[in-house]
């Protein structure tokens, strides 16, 4: 089943009005386009951090040039989901811990209804550990446009985090970001900028790893010392960029047929299906042997006790 996708490349302020005028914008063309499933930046909610690495914090939970803590069922979150009705959307955002002062950085991916999963960042770059506490997990959700993981921005270089989302089932990852140009040596055209060249080149990986669809959102423009490399796009299982906005601002829209698409790319090589984790160095193979041995004695265990109990009960 065909399903139009569209990837985010716009900015967003610490101007909660403005951003919430953005997305009612983005939710409007994407409607005219048909987009089913509409992935927004890192940080879309608030905007992101103003620098990277000197920021000016020193210590956890800072208030210095963060963006507003929003828990996922604020009133934040059902203005979004007020905006959008019945489209999918991915949208990111500062999360307020259960303990009212830790933040993450975080993303929700709902429509008018429904908030189908969320995501707390695991990898930090740069300092952001000052600011914002990590996440622990990945884990993929269904959703009415399939099964879907969220990462967020410095993820995309770690192929173990992708792999999580698709060996739970990830048909499409949804990678957001607030991904800046270099800060030194920056290419005078920031599409040729190394970092932008990274961000591409993640983006391009990590789906064919996987053999999933991707959709990279990610700021555009500027805010505080940051310069924002723009290129949303949507990759398909194969690698290939179906839509990019390159360095403006917009959406990449493309239509997608997961079912089609899985079938062409994994009915000969299926790289999630020909892995071999006894030869991998990453513990997975260890754990799964010693999750093994645990069930197994503990079925000894019980069969002994039950032994037990019947020779009592004949006594």
């Amino acid at each position: 089943m065909a399903t139009t996708v569209a990837s985010v490349s716009a900015n967003f302020t610490r101007d909660l009005e403005q951003n919430y005028a953005l997305i009612e914008s983005l939710v409007a063309e994407a409607r005219e386009q048909g987009v089913q499933l509409l992935a927004l930046p890192e940080a879309a909610i608030g905007g992101y951090l103003s620098s990277l690495g000197n920021h000016g914090d020193t210590v956890k939970t800072t208030s210095r040039s963060l963006p507003p803590a929003i828990r996922l069922d604020g009133p934040e979150i059902r203005r979004v989901q007020e905006i959008v009705g019945d489209l999918v959307v991915a949208v990111g955002f500062c999360e307020l811990g259960d303990d009212g002062e830790t933040r993450y950085n975080a993303a929700v991916c709902l429509d008018g209804t429904t908030i189908y999963g969320s995501y707390r960042k695991v990898h930090q770059p740069l300092g952001e550990h000052m600011s914002y506490s990590a996440g622990d997990t990945y884990e993929a959700f269904d959703t009415p446009v399939g099964r879907i993981g969220l990462q967020i921005c410095y993820d995309k270089a770690f192929p173990e985090a992708a792999r999580s989302l698709a060996m739970d089932g990830a048909e499409i990852i949804i990678s957001m970001s607030a991904w800046p140009a270099a800060r030194t040596a920056t290419a005078e055209n920031l599409q040729e900028d190394r970092w932008t060249y990274r961000f591409n080149l993640f983006d391009m990986a990590r789906a064919l790893d996987n053999q999933v669809f991707w959709m990279a959102s990610n700021q555009s423009g500027t805010f505080g010392s940051l310069r924002y490399v723009g290129n949303a796009k949507v990759v398909d299982p194969g690698g290939n960029i179906l839509a990019t906005t390159l360095l403006g601002s917009g959406m990449a829209v493309a239509t997608i047929d997961v079912d089609e698409s899985f079938r062409a790319m994994r009915g000969g090589m299926f790289h999630l299906r020909d892995r071999r984790p006894d030869a991998y160095r990453t513990g997975e193979a260890e754990a799964r042997d010693e999750a093994a041995r645990a069930a197994a004695a503990q079925l000894a265990d019980s069969s002994t006790q039950l032994a037990d109990t019947e020779v009592l009960a004949h006594a």
